[in-house]
């Protein structure tokens, strides 16, 4: 584990940039780039054209460290350089930004109001080459859609037995829950989710931490608790479908909760503006992220 890297992150001050849209939402996040998907023909050309999005946000002026803590990406962007540099090895180096790696593959079945992760058969050989690539963390998600204590126990339990692998290995874990923004029982799941997941750290050795990201909750300050715990390096935050305004204002009210937002972060970007106007709306974007973030 890189110490200056630790100590990034988990002093603050900054937040944790989204790269990491994965097949499923990439058509998605491109064409909210304006870029349709008559542009490619297959999934090499779509990822090309991810990644040159990627790219353009991570080399531009308004991206770096004094704003931006970290980084997550997607396993084919860990693979794939900026300017003839592994990925991972840019941010850090000229941006000063920590790496992060997301290590899941999907979502199974729904089951008891929640779904749990896909089986990581190679997880290991992953976390090898993320430690090769110089990644400082992973991040793997989870949803959560209704009050259910079995389903939540599930969700939690799974998150927590991968996240000791991936501390065995080196790295650090986010350990990312997501509750849906649109359940009607977002409070009552979020109540159930706090003390379980209150109740793994607890449970974890001196030197083993993890981050949690989490959706931005009903009640204000409702992880205090979760964010003093001295075996969570850091809160973050998931935009989780609301428009960047709105995530700003509630991240806002919880002291201490830093964000890690995806759409939230890229909105109002387009592959047809000039350097200048995309510059210009990134330095905005990630202004607002940013002053949300240090509350």
């Amino acid at each position: 584990m890189n110490a200056d890297q630790f100590d990034k992150v988990s002093g603050g001050g900054g937040f944790i940039a989204a790269l990491d849209q994965s097949g499923g939402s990439t058509p998605k996040a491109l064409g909210l780039y304006g870029i349709t998907e008559d542009a490619f023909s297959n999934d090499d050309e779509m990822f090309d054209l991810i990644h040159e999005m990627r790219s353009r946000i991570i080399k531009s002026p308004a991206f770096g460290g004094d704003r931006v803590l970290g980084a997550i990406l997607f396993e084919m962007t860990m693979d794939r350089q900026i300017d003839g540099v592994d990925t991972a090895e840019y941010l850090w180096n000229e941006k000063q930004v920590v790496p992060f790696l997301k290590v899941d593959k999907g979502l199974a079945d729904e089951e008891n109001g929640a779904q749990i992760m896909k089986p990581m058969p190679e997880l290991d050989a992953l976390l090898a080459r993320a430690n090769d690539k110089g990644i400082f963390g992973t991040k793997m998600r989870s949803v959560i859609k209704l009050a259910n204590e079995a389903g939540i126990g599930a969700v939690v339990d799974q998150q927590f037995e991968v996240g000791k692998q991936i501390i065995a290995a080196g790295l650090v874990p986010i350990i990312e829950p997501e509750v849906d923004i649109h359940s009607a029982e977002k409070a009552e799941a979020e109540a159930l989710l706090r003390s379980a997941l209150a109740a793994q750290l607890d449970q974890l050795a001196d030197d083993q931490y993890v981050m949690l990201k989490l959706t931005l909750p009903e009640e204000a300050n409702f992880y205090a608790d979760l964010i003093a715990h001295p075996q969570c390096i850091s809160v973050v935050a998931l935009s989780g479908g609301y428009s960047r305004d709105v995530a700003n204002e509630r991240l806002s009210q919880n002291n201490g909760m830093i964000a890690s937002f995806s759409r939230a972060l890229s909105e109002g970007l387009s592959a047809q503006q000039s350097d200048e106007e995309f510059d210009a709306t990134l330095d905005s974007s990630i202004g607002s992220i940013h002053a949300a973030s240090i509350t």
